[in-house]
């Protein structure tokens, strides 16, 4: 898997340039220099369009980008859905060019996912079930690493983010493969300049260790109040009519910008939020000037959350990270450390994401100082003490199910008995127990009408009939209704429960609402044919 991975790393690191070129130096670029009353007003312009390209070029598909991949991650059945894909990078481009407060790595993570889903989807016979998912990583690990110049933090993003106490295993070498190459061809053209250049380098004694204990407490309690707020905003908007919530994310935006203007002479809720680091990194700013500066970012990446903006929220942890640590050196008399804002960055965002790993190489990598990563990784380690089970993506699982946990959520589809025996219901009783269950050795068998599935009938059912009466009952006067069928896309988990809920010995499975086949208890009992293996039939 090494090689392909390492052409859908080189692939992502030339589609991020080019969108990093577009989106951040071309549309951002010139919009940044427009007029005040320009800058104003364009992010709710730009949340307009991203709603147009989503419910016109995306099929109505929602903001996810990150998220998606997440999602598409534990979902082991299905590919990524690729219909989607240019409706939402349209929709990142006119949310992140026009200045909205979120980040670049959402639309990065989800085009490289999206190409290594591409590929496998193409590569299904090279490809076992437990290699499922390799290349969409890749992908992911190479979106991310290419727009943070940061190779490592885009391998161990890809496999962090997925659970939230847990990396996913068997696809270490292939992510950073794929990752390299990504950084190589995203700098090859635009450059190998540090995200965040940083002066200095920490000397470290115990009071800065306790000190990034400390941060990494409050970090974790902040960002646990940040994801309630994402999420909040996430699910109340759903509620609200588009054309209300994009006007009102707009106004709010509009708003936003105007009192970072007033209290910092500057645009500061205008953008991802770069030159936010930069500011903040003056001595002279006041604390409450920072923490105001603090408030107003967040209220801007929540309320473009809101307002259905498509962007990732990596960068806006990053950049409230920056500035709580930046209140935190204050504080303590250090306003011009550079220590400070850096543990913030690391505890917020590895709590935010739940991402400790991905957050201290991130810092290391994004600084060029390697000197923070032992502070750095203190401060992540502690902000998840208290960030809690919370997230600000809802498709994160705790950790990796076990080898046959995992096995229960692999799709009924696997082991699907395509046209299993059924009958119909004018069947009389005797030639059904006669030619069908004896026969087939089954219990019940479903009971179908043309395409229509009625329901079970099985032993049970037929011995409340006397012998004599066989010949001229049907089966349609016996048939328990109760057992309801299975669409084609559930679980082995979910036939588990209802064969257990209904003592059956298998359970019907329909496709559309028409009746295909069923799936057994002796083929869900089988190993061998739940484990699959590598071969013609292998599908993620």
């Amino acid at each position: 898997m090494i090689g392909p991975a390492v052409v859908v790393g080189a692939v992502t690191g030339l589609g991020v340039a080019l969108f990093d070129r577009v989106v951040a130096v071309g549309l951002f670029g010139r919009i940044l220099r427009a007029p005040l009353a320009v800058q104003v007003v364009v992010p709710g312009v730009g949340l307009a369009l991203a709603l147009i390209c989503l419910r016109y070029l995306a099929a109505g598909a929602s903001s996810s980008t990150a998220d998606a991949y997440i999602e598409n991650f534990h979902q082991r059945d299905r590919w990524m859905d690729l219909r989607p894909v240019v409706g939402r990078l349209l929709a990142s481009a006119f949310t992140l060019g026009t200045g909205n407060a979120m980040g670049f790595e959402g639309p990065s993570i989800y085009l490289g996912a999206s190409i290594g889903s591409a590929v496998e989807e193409r590569a299904t016979r090279w490809i076992s079930r437990d290699d499922a998912k390799v290349l969409m990583v890749a992908g992911a690990a190479a979106g991310v690493a290419a727009i943070f110049k940061a190779p490592a933090t885009g391998a161990l993003f890809a496999l962090e983010v997925p659970y939230q106490a847990d990396l996913a295993r068997r696809m270490l070498l292939p992510a950073l493969f794929s990752a390299a190459a990504g950084y190589l061809v995203f700098v090859a053209i635009n450059g190998t300049a540090p995200l965040f250049p940083t002066g200095g380098s920490p000397q470290l004694d115990l009071r800065d260790l306790a000190g990034a204990v400390a941060i990494g407490l409050v970090a974790g309690a902040a960002a646990r109040s940040f994801a309630w707020f994402v999420l909040l905003a996430k699910h109340r908007s759903v509620g609200i009519h588009p054309v209300l919530r994009v006007t009102g994310a707009g106004v709010a935006i509009g708003g936003l910008i105007l009192v970072s203007k007033a209290l910092t002479g500057e645009t500061l809720a205008f953008g991802p939020g770069y030159r936010t680091i930069a500011w903040a990194q003056d001595p002279h700013h006041a604390i409450g000037l920072v923490l105001g500066m603090f408030v107003v970012r967040w209220a801007a990446t929540v309320v473009a959350v809101g307002g259905g903006g498509v962007g990732g929220l990596f960068i806006p942890l990053v950049i409230e990270g920056a500035l709580l640590g930046r209140i935190a050196g204050g504080l303590v008399g250090l306003p011009g450390s550079t220590l400070f804002p850096v543990l913030g960055v690391a505890a917020f965002l590895g709590a935010g994401y739940r991402v400790p790993l991905a957050a201290v190489v991130f810092v290391a990598e994004s600084t060029g100082k390697p000197g923070f990563v032992v502070p750095g990784l203190i401060a992540a380690a502690a902000s998840q003490l208290t960030m809690g089970p919370r997230s600000v993506s809802p498709y994160q699982r705790e950790r990796q199910p076990g080898h046959i946990e995992g096995r229960l959520e692999i799709s009924i589809g696997e082991i699907l008995d395509v046209g299993a025996s059924f009958v119909p219901p004018d069947l009389s009783v005797a030639e059904l127990v006669d030619r069908r269950l004896l026969g087939a050795r089954s219990r019940q068998v479903p009971v179908v009408d043309g395409t229509t599935y009625i329901g079970m009938i099985g032993l049970g059912e037929i011995t409340a009939v006397d012998r004599w009466q066989w010949d001229a009952t049907d089966v349609g006067a016996l048939v328990d209704r109760t057992p309801p069928a299975l669409p084609l896309d559930a679980t082995i988990r979910e036939a588990l429960a209802i064969i257990g809920d209904h003592d059956l010995d298998r359970v019907a499975i329909t496709d559309g609402g028409a009746y295909v086949g069923v799936v057994t208890e002796r083929e869900i009992m089988s190993l061998d044919a739940i484990l699959g293996g590598p071969g013609d039939d292998a599908r993620p």
